[in-house]
Parts: structure tokens; sequence; C-alpha cells
């Protein structure tokens, strides 16, 4: 029998959808508290699960992605006194399957139940066992595992794929994932660098050429799209492909067929294609700057992948895996690395995210030489010099701001005492007492506050999470 868990504070509430569930022949458990509720899912497998936001002990979103890494994760359906378009938007990014306004429908409730029901009956159904390979994918964080559910997905098809994110996040690893846990795993993958795609030899490049057909074609050259057959074809930042290849391109990729430059036959590849940029296609799309008609044939599976601030727990891994190649290819010895090490790595804000973190693993380690620990020293002065001003620039930015009334805080004008603490408690302690000054100053007005910290909306929502200061709805 199927099961519902209700975390609500309001006994009408509980008790309302415990009788929707009885009527429907399903059993459910309730608890009133976030912590009684959290409890409760460690403890039994739910289908389903009813979250309200607003708890007396915590904010509901903020226990989302705990929710999710649960062994059976329910659906979880979003109640809320308040509808808020920030909280919706975060917890659709967590993966909820509805999110409902109080006082919602019985009918409309008992529609979104069936639905979810149904859906993960199907999905428990069709859902064989994936075992992915990851090879070069190190992540811990859960703002990732969309991301792999994503990969296993366009893994079990040959439908075009568009990767998304900031440079060096990952876009052209992702897509070799996606790629070598595919049927054509065995076949090659080609890769189309768009933004060196130039005028005058772009079609020879993709599409090939005979011999004689123009100035310098002294033999047959076989193109990249017939070299993809049974494979992958993946155009690396496509928004820079130009206009006027665009339009053959589509026709290319809705036919699987081509024509050499110098041929009179067509030439057929069948390949599943991948596409990947840093640009936004959707407003290159409006603006001209990109056909409308194959920016929706790219993106039939779209893969958005988070920046590394977005993922601070990756960090760490991240930089253990890659000091650990870094040396197996210099051949130096096994490095290891002092807190204060990572405490700077974790104060950056990475943007060139990990292509960026590579780079400086690498100076730090090639200016380490044989020494078998990384310190601070050891990381790029740059570096250094931008994580150390940001850190004072937020001190003295708190120090000229006067302290809120009635707060229990030591006054901002008092700097927080360094001694005997690390840097990245220090920063820590720094860094929750902005935000507690924040929240003190601007009340629940959460765009005044992503305007006045300069922080993304999904970035100030983390915070406030690792801080534990509830997220306002």
């Amino acid at each position: 029998m199927k099961s519902v868990c209700i975390i609500d504070d309001d006994p009408e509430v509980r008790e309302t959808i415990a009788s929707l569930t009885r009527k429907m022949r399903l059993t459910s458990e309730a608890a009133g508290t976030l912590t009684a509720g959290l409890d409760l899912l460690s403890r039994e497998s739910f289908d389903v699960l009813f979250l309200d936001v607003r708890l007396p002990d915590g904010n509901g979103l903020a226990a989302l992605s705990d929710i999710k890494r649960l062994p059976e994760a329910p659906e979880v359906i979003i109640l809320t006194g308040v509808g808020d378009p920030d909280g919706a938007e975060l917890a659709i990014q967590e993966g909820v399957w509805d999110y409902l306004v109080k006082p919602s429908p019985i009918k409309q409730m008992m529609l979104t139940l069936k639905r979810a029901l149904r859906y993960r009956e199907e999905k428990r159904c069709d859902r064989a066992p994936v075992s992915l390979s990851l090879a070069g994918c190190v992540t811990v964080s859960p703002r990732m595992q969309p991301c792999l559910d994503q990969v296993a997905h366009a893994a079990w098809s040959s439908a075009a794929v568009l990767v998304t994110g900031e440079t060096g996040t990952g876009k052209e690893l992702f897509s070799r994932l996606i790629h070598a846990n595919s049927a054509r795993s065995k076949a090659p993958f080609v890769t189309v660098d768009c933004a060196a795609l130039t005028e005058s030899l772009v079609e020879s490049t993709l599409f090939g050429h005979k011999k004689g057909a123009f100035t310098g074609a002294t033999a047959d050259r076989v193109g990249l799209v017939q070299l993809a057959n049974g494979g992958t074809l993946f155009l690396d930042e496509v928004g820079e492909m130009p206009l006027s290849l665009q339009k053959t391109f589509l026709r290319v990729l809705h036919e699987k067929t081509f024509r050499s430059v110098g041929a009179v036959a067509e030439s057929k590849s069948d390949f599943r294609l991948i596409a990947a940029t840093n640009r936004d296609l959707e407003a290159m799309v409006e603006t001209g700057q990109f056909r409308r008609d194959l920016y929706f044939r790219l993106k039939t599976i779209v893969l958005r992948l988070p920046p590394l601030r977005e993922r601070p727990e990756d960090i760490k891994p991240l930089t253990l895996a890659v000091v650990d190649a870094l040396c197996a290819e210099y051949g130096l010895p096994p490095k290891g690395f002092e807190a204060e090490f990572l405490a700077t790595l974790e104060a950056h804000d990475w943007p060139g995210n990990v292509r960026e973190l590579r780079s400086v693993l690498e100076r730090a380690c090639l200016a380490s030489g044989r020494e078998k620990t990384l310190y601070s020293m050891h990381l790029p002065q740059d570096l250094r010099i931008k994580v150390t001003k940001s850190t004072l620039e937020r001190g003295l930015h708190f120090a000229d701001r006067p302290a809120p009334a009635a707060s229990p805080l030591p006054s901002p004008a008092a700097p927080l005492p360094a001694a005997g603490r690390t840097l990245k408690e220090f920063k820590e302690a720094m860094e929750r007492r902005y935000l507690e000054e924040l929240l003190a100053a601007n009340g629940r007005d959460v765009a005044a506050m992503v305007d006045a910290s300069g922080l993304s909306r999904s970035h100030f929502y983390a915070l406030l999470k690792k801080y534990d200061l509830g997220i306002p709805d």
C-alpha cells in the first residue's frame, strides 16, 4: 500500500490530508515540526511527502537537499501559506513534484497526489539498474545529483542534448559521459570547435571535400560529420556557429545527409548530436543571432551545470583528485595540504570554475616542487590577494554599519577576535555575521538583500542554509 508523509504545523492541514489519503486507500504518517518529520523520513520510506515551508523549527525548503539524498526519496509536494516566486524557483530546482499555496482545493490536492503516485509507480517499473561510468567526474554536491540523473536519462536515448553552463564547469566532460554511457560508446566522439570555424573552410571542415574542389584541395578529405558516423558529434560553443552555417546544419541534423564540397552525390552519417554553450541561446534567438528552429532542435534534452561557487562541497574532493593527477603527471611525490590552503580555495568565488581550479592547483604543485605539503604560500599571489582583500573589505563593511536594534550579536564596530581561529573559522564567522546583519537590515526582502550583497539568489539561499539562518518565504 502506498504511503504519504505530512510535515505541517497546522493540525487542520494534517488532518485534511490524512482524511484525503484514507479516502484514496493510502496510509499516512504526520509530523508537526521539521525535526520530527525528518526523523520520520529517516526511519520509514514514503512515496509522497507533503512539506510545509514555514515550520516552528525551520524552513521546509532548506531541508529539500537532505530529503532528496534519502535512499528512497519521496516525491515532494510543497505546501505554503504565502506563494513566493523565488521559493518556487528554488523548490523546482531541487526537484519537487508540485508547489501548492494554501488553502488548496481538495480536488487539486487529490489530483496532484494521484499524478505524483502514478509518476512514481511508472518510474519504479521502468527503472533498470543503472551503473554509470563516471570516469573523470568528481562530485559530492547534492546540486550535481540532478545532472548525473540527466546523464543517465540522456545516455538511454539518441536524442539531441544541449549542455549549458559557465566557462569551465565541465560541459565537454559531461558530454563525454553521456557518450561513454550510451549505446554509441564504441564509436567515435568527434568534437567541433564552433568558435574556431572560419567562414572560408567551415563546410570543408564539417562535410569534407573532393580533390580539386578548390585551390589547395590536393586530395579528398573526410569531414567531421562523416567521422562521427555511428557515434557522437559534439558541437562545442555552438553559440559561436556562424549564421550562414546554421541553416545548412539544420538540414544535416534533420536528414542526416550532407554533400561534401565538390561532390555530386549526398552522403549519410548516423550521428548523435550533443551541443554545449556558455551563452544564452534563448536571448540570442530573440536578437536574431541564432536560428530559432535550430535552437529548438538542439534542446530536446537540456543539461544545466551549476558553477563551482554554487557547489562548494566539491572543492575539497576536486582538489584531492586534481593534485593526485598532477603529481603523477609531473613525477612529483604525493602531496597533502594544510587546512589554510583549502580554506583559501573555499573563500575564492572561482569565476573560471573547475578549469580555473585546476590551473591554480597546477601552479601550486609546481611552486611546491618536491615538498610533500601544499600551503597557502604556494598559491598564486593574485588569488591570495583577491581572497584577503575580499575578506578584509567585508570586515570593514561590517564595522562601518550600525548595529541592528536589540541584536544579540556584539557591536559590528568591534572586530571579531582572530586569535585562536583558523582563517576558515574567522572567514565563516564574518560571513555569518554579515548575513545576520543583512537579514536584520532588510527584513524578508530577498530582492534587496541579493542586490546589496551582489550574490546570486541561489548562492544567497545556499549561504543561509549553510549557517542555518532560515530561508525567507
